[in-house]
């Protein structure tokens, strides 16, 4: 592997992936807390975080921290997910120290001015409005709720509104001192890196940050059942969810395959009956996320409100069929497909390193593809067939927003799956 890896005194791990081919470098913090590691009544307080560290240090006014890498072409992002929180840049070679030095300084020093604190609450008010207001995502809020109800990973990563205009600037600053030390962060570097250099840069500006200790996180718990949102929109938009494995199962691997098989591609047997034979839908997909403990293996379809009564049964029909009978031409081409997308995903310097941070935070190091690989190339047919008997033969978790007049009751649905 072209990793290595260096931990310091207090703890910080700093990883660099060296990409001799590559003319530019991904320099990032990952940082291991979300939506999960929110106080009770400051749902949306990670999201707003990752916002404000752009809005000001000691030493930097917010427009300064873009304008510094983009004046020399790079750029600068973040995300916030329900486990994790990345700040990132991508910047030519000669602009890594810069990068890092901005991104120490964000996470370090950052003044949460209280007029910028105020200004930005309204900025990602409108984002949970434009949130409210495309279904296609905001069914994936809602499917979170049920699945995991009255818990902090169930949330919106956005928040609400309500919450989010009332959150003091002393709840963000504890939530920071908190979570943003360096037992919980890993800083990384993809491309044309050093890492001794890199090593040396990263010390220098990470150095007194301190070890500290994390809550820990309270244990999932699925549930299952059923949460329909009328609403007039000219689609209804569908989830058809079950409980699956988390990051550290080994039915991982044949839950991804068995994911593409059924809706991973244009090739898949949904896209293809559902879709492309009868005409029901625009878009259908299936696919699995994985948390630290849990998963949801979920398929998502936007119809014609009139034509879900067609919809459910051809869908059931496929997850009762997949139990019994998969081609070995299928499982190749899931396995061609994921083989294609990791091996590809490594010609992109950003690419290599989000999978590295999110490596570090989720198994404490990082995995070879090759690994990953042999341990896909082993899931045999019996292996894909078990596991969708595993997921399939439990009641589902099912979510549905807008016209609801011609889709089935639940335990009609529930009837079909276990026929």
């Amino acid at each position: 592997m072209t990793i290595k890896i260096t931990s310091l005194p207090n703890g910080l791990r700093i990883v660099t992936d060296t990409m001799p081919g590559a003319e530019s470098a991904a320099i990032g913090a990952w940082v291991g807390v979300g939506t999960r590691n929110e106080p009770w009544r400051a749902n949306g307080v990670a999201h707003l975080v990752e916002h404000m560290m752009f809005k000001g240090t000691a030493k930097r006014s917010a427009y300064a921290l873009s304008a510094e890498i983009e004046k020399n072409g790079g750029a600068m992002n973040a995300y916030t997910t329900r486990e994790e929180t990345a700040y990132y840049a991508r910047v030519l070679p000669e602009n890594a120290e810069l990068a890092c030095d901005i991104i120490a300084d964000m996470l370090q020093h950052s003044v949460f001015n209280p007029k910028e604190l105020a200004r930005e609450k309204q900025v990602i008010i409108q984002e949970i409005g434009r949130d409210l207001d495309s279904p296609e995502d905001y069914i994936f809020d809602l499917m979170h709720m049920l699945a995991f109800p009255k818990q902090k990973i169930g949330r919106s990563i956005l928040g609400s509104a309500d919450i989010i205009a009332k959150l003091p600037r002393r709840v963000i600053k504890t939530y920071v001192k908190q979570h943003y030390h360096a037992g919980n962060m890993v800083i990384v570097a993809a491309g044309k890196v050093n890492h001794h250099e890199f090593v040396e840069m990263a010390k220098a500006r990470f150095s007194r940050l301190p070890r500290g200790k994390t809550p820990p996180k309270e244990k999932a718990r699925i549930a299952h059942g059923a949460r329909l949102m009328p609403k007039a929109i000219e689609q209804l938009h569908l989830i058809l969810a079950f409980a699956g494995p988390g990051m550290h199962n080994r039915d991982i691997y044949a839950t991804q395959l068995l994911a593409i098989i059924l809706g991973g591609n244009s090739s898949s047997r949904l896209f293809q009956k559902v879709r492309e034979k009868r005409g029901l839908v625009y878009t259908i997909n299936a696919g699995h996320t994985s948390f630290k403990d849990v998963g949801i293996f979920q398929i998502y379809a936007g119809t014609d409100p009139a034509r879900v009564d067609e919809l459910i049964p051809v869908v059931c029909d496929e997850l009762r069929d997949v139990r019994r009978n998969i081609s070995p031409a299928e499982l190749a081409r899931a396995k061609a497909q994921v083989r294609a997308t990791i091996l590809m995903g490594r010609e992109s310097v950003m690419g290599r390193a989000e999978v590295l941070g999110y490596q570090m935070l989720a198994y404490g190091k990082p995995v070879d593809p090759a690994e990953v690989l042999r341990k896909l190339e082993a899931v045999t047919e019996k292996d894909v067939k078990a596991m969708a008997k595993k997921l399939f033969s439990h009641s589902p978790i099912l979510t549905a927003l807008g016209p609801l007049e011609k889709l089935e009751d639940y335990e009609k649905i529930v009837k079909r799956l276990m026929k």
